[in-house]
């Protein structure tokens, strides 16, 4: 694994694992919170309850931190899980009128904390298209 692809790796995966990691304790409201913004972006999460929702989202961020931190995992599927997480995260930004101002793509202030996982989508298209098979 070249040094680009193990930097382009190990920062997010660690960020998205400790994410994840951070979730697993979360309080029901906490978690009904979370469930109703990541709603509007994949509305098929509205019909989880918020205690299948904390566990669908803690693990899979740890999944997907494990995933990227591990080398035996292709980088291209590492890159490729990544872009499945941050993609749903965005979902939930772009949908979101709050979250961004009136031309739908900067962000708002209430938006600056879901807008970050553009560099996290961006970080898995270099990986997908320019990682080794391994």
């Amino acid at each position: 694994m070249s040094i680009a692809n193990l930097v382009l790796r190990a920062v997010p995966g660690a960020f998205v694992l400790n994410s994840g990691i951070g979730k697993l304790g979360m309080d029901e409201g906490t978690a009904a919170y979370l469930q109703q913004a990541a709603a509007k972006g994949v509305p098929s999460v509205g019909e989880m309850t918020p205690e299948q929702f904390k566990k669908f989202l803690s693990y899979g961020e740890i999944a997907v931190g494990g995933a990227l931190l591990a080398p035996f995992v292709p980088t291209r599927v590492a890159g490729a899980a990544l872009g499945a997480l941050s993609a749903g995260f965005l979902a939930a930004y772009f949908r979101t009128p709050e979250m961004t101002q009136d031309d739908g793509i900067r962000p708002t202030q209430e938006g600056m904390a879901v807008a970050k996982d553009m560099w996290l989508a961006a970080i898995a298209v270099a990986l997908m298209l320019g990682g080794p098979k391994r």
